[in-house]
């Protein structure tokens, strides 16, 4: 990391925030020395959750193309983190040159460090708000612009609702952001998980998150089923069921080859909307 990035002003950068430890799990460019600190003590306890990062990632991206592939055209990546290689834009404008994305983080570094992916054609667009707050979101001048109500939609929640507490009801506000979404829209959603995990891992890799900007909330399967009640869940791979998996499973060409310690720290789904 260099001394000399960007950072908006007033940016804390003695707490690490989930989205730049994610950037230094990535090999990324976008972190300070509390980001890379925090990182290696989750190393430390979890040594495959580079694996679970780099799995994470790739779902993102196949389940987005996949999303295209179905015909929508834009998408609501909320949670989008720090810009890196295949950002969605770049994965969707593959099927769709005339796709539409707008990015939602709550980390300002990202809305700074993400305006050189915005390019002339206006079909990208990047904010900081919380996704705590939805009307403010789907309300927003960007979002209301490039998001049209009346066509399909991708919302992508890549590993961002586990920052997000049972009091603030994570449940309920998905719900809020499908809602506004219009039938023959499609979710794409991943959370960190504890089942089957070592407790002192969990304990360890929780506590990393205590004096973060966010901290930490992991969920069984059920719990995570929950994010997609009233929508119709897609097979996850050929020859499965239409139902959650690991994050390195879904789409993959080579299922027992896909499989690995680090993906499974993640379970993960895309749905259609009814």
């Amino acid at each position: 990391m260099s001394k000399a990035l960007r950072q908006p002003d007033g940016l804390d950068v003695t707490r690490p925030s989930p989205a730049r430890i994610y950037d230094y799990m990535l090999r990324g460019s976008h972190h300070f020395e509390a980001d890379a600190d925090a990182a290696e003590r989750i190393l430390a306890v979890v040594p495959e959750i580079k694996d679970c990062a780099w799995s994470n990632r790739g779902f993102h991206q196949r389940a987005a193309a996949w999303i295209a592939r179905q015909g929508v055209r834009q998408f609501l990546d909320i949670g989008s983190g720090l810009p890196t290689v295949g950002n969605t834009h770049e994965v969707v404008s593959k099927i769709h040159p005339d796709a539409r994305v707008v990015y939602v983080d709550n980390d300002p570094m990202v809305e700074l460090h993400s305006q050189g992916i915005l390019d002339e054609s206006g079909r990208v667009s990047v904010l900081c708000a919380d996704l705590r707050e939805p009307d403010a979101i789907l309300g927003h001048p960007a979002v209301r612009e490039l998001i049209d109500p009346a066509e399909p939609t991708g919302l992508l929640m890549t590993a961002v609702l586990m920052f997000v507490a049972d009091e603030d009801d994570p449940w309920s506000l998905v719900g809020r952001y499908v809602k506004a979404t219009r039938s023959g829209s499609y979710m794409s959603l991943s959370h960190l998980t504890d089942d089957a995990k070592p407790p002192l891992a969990v304990d360890g890799f929780r506590r990393v998150f205590d004096h973060a900007t966010q901290q930490m909330h992991f969920r069984s399967k059920p719990q995570i089923e929950r994010f997609f009640d009233g929508l119709e869940l897609v097979p996850p791979y050929e020859g499965a069921p239409p139902s959650i998996t690991y994050s390195g499973l879904w789409g993959a060409e080579d299922v027992q080859m896909a499989d690995s310690d680090g993906s499974r720290w993640l379970y993960c789904a895309v749905a259609k909307k009814p």
